[in-house]
């Protein structure tokens, strides 16, 4: 049977859309452009370094 006085205390309210806006601004993330900007860098540089 489910304790419903046990499944409260373990509730916590989902952030509304502003405060997780906030939230997810302030980690440096990197998007999936970033990451393939910076594999094409290392890319060119691990090639200029095999090509002289």
């Amino acid at each position: 049977m489910i304790d419903f006085e046990n499944e409260l205390k373990k509730f916590h309210p989902s952030l509304e859309v502003q405060d997780a806006e906030e939230a997810i601004a302030q980690h440096d993330l990197a998007d999936m452009i970033d990451l393939i900007v910076k594999t094409v860098k290392e890319g060119e540089e691990a090639q200029e370094y095999t090509v002289q």
